[in-house]
C-alpha cells in the first residue's frame, strides 16, 4: 500500500467522526444565526432591572465569592475526576490484572497525597 491509500483508508474508518464534528459544528453556527435575527431588538428599561420574585432588589446582585470558595470548588472538580476514572478501572479489573491494580493504586496514591497536602495547608476549612 502506499502513502495515498493508507491515507484513505485512515480517513475512512474515521469518516463517521468526522462527519459527526462537521453536522455538530454547523449545527450550532446556524442555531446562533437564527437566534441572532429571530431576537426582539428593542430593550426596556424595566427589562433590564434585576427581577427578585416581584420585590425590589434592596441591592446589587452581583456579589463577590470568597478565594476559599473557588478553591475548595477546584478541589472538588479534581477529586471528582479521580472517581470517574474510578468507574472504566472497575468494569475492566479482571481483564488488566494485577498490573492494572498496581497502576491504580499508585492513582489513588497521589490524590490521597494531594488530599493530605491540601488538609495541612488549610485549604479544606470554611471559616
Amino acid at each position: 500500500m502506499d502513502g495515498a491509500e493508507i491515507l484513505i483508508a485512515y480517513l475512512t474508518k474515521y469518516f463517521p467522526i468526522l462527519l459527526f464534528i462537521f453536522v455538530t459544528l454547523i449545527f450550532g453556527m446556524v442555531t446562533l444565526l437564527i437566534s441572532h435575527f429571530v431576537q426582539p431588538r428593542y430593550p426596556e428599561p424595566e427589562k433590564l432591572t434585576t427581577y427578585e420574585c416581584g420585590s425590589e432588589p434592596f441591592s446589587d446582585a452581583r456579589m463577590p465569592f470568597p478565594v476559599r470558595y473557588y478553591i475548595f470548588a477546584m478541589l472538588f472538580v479534581i477529586f471528582d475526576i479521580e472517581v470517574i476514572f474510578l468507574y472504566p478501572w472497575a468494569v475492566v479489573f479482571k481483564k488488566i490484572g494485577i498490573i492494572g491494580l498496581v497502576e491504580m493504586l499508585i492513582f489513588i496514591g497521589l490524590f490521597v497525597v494531594a488530599y493530605v497536602y491540601a488538609w495541612r495547608k488549610g485549604a479544606l476549612e470554611w471559616d
